[in-house]
């Protein structure tokens, strides 16, 4: 995108502005593409459509209007879980173990109490939330709220709705 910003016209021309190599740059110009922010002209030259990257840019920040917890959540867990999670994502693992404990404890709420799971279910279910999967999981068993022997995880812990 900034290549594109900074006046490349091209594949070539946008991979070396953006330093990266061709192959990743024809597929992040793929993508712009496909979204409808960039045209590609008969001539392969690329054309960035600042109105439409506007408006992809308001819509993004309208859907990451911030989410009331739902049920009967205290404010204190409330207030936490509107300062991590945006549009249905953990946007950062909390560093203060407090906030972090509260995060998961809703995320350990994704588990059936009394069903195991393979790691790579466990991956599934985390990567909903945010990408670093492995840190969640070494946070969920460390801290009590999953289990885990012979690689399955079940839930060990955290809130349990009714």
């Amino acid at each position: 995108m900034a290549a594109l910003v900074l006046g490349a016209g091209t594949l070539d021309a946008t991979a070396e502005l953006a330093a990266i190599d061709l192959p990743r740059a024809a597929k992040a110009l793929g993508r712009l593409v496909d979204a409808g922010l960039v045209e590609r002209g008969d001539d392969g030259s690329l054309v960035l459509l600042g109105q439409a990257f506007a408006r992809a840019a308001r819509a993004a920040a309208a859907s990451r209007a911030v989410e009331e917890p739902a049920g009967d959540v205290p404010p204190e867990v409330a207030k936490v879980l509107r300062s991590f999670v945006r549009d249905g994502r953990l946007v950062s693992i909390p560093a203060v173990h407090s906030k972090r404990l509260v995060v998961l404890d809703r995320l350990s709420q994704e588990f059936e109490p009394g069903k195991r799971y393979s790691e790579k279910m466990v991956n599934l279910i985390l990567g909903r939330w945010h990408a670093d999967t492995a840190s969640l999981r070494r946070y969920l068993v460390d801290e009590g709220f999953l289990e885990r022997d012979a690689g399955e995880y079940w839930r060990a812990g955290g809130t349990v709705e009714p």
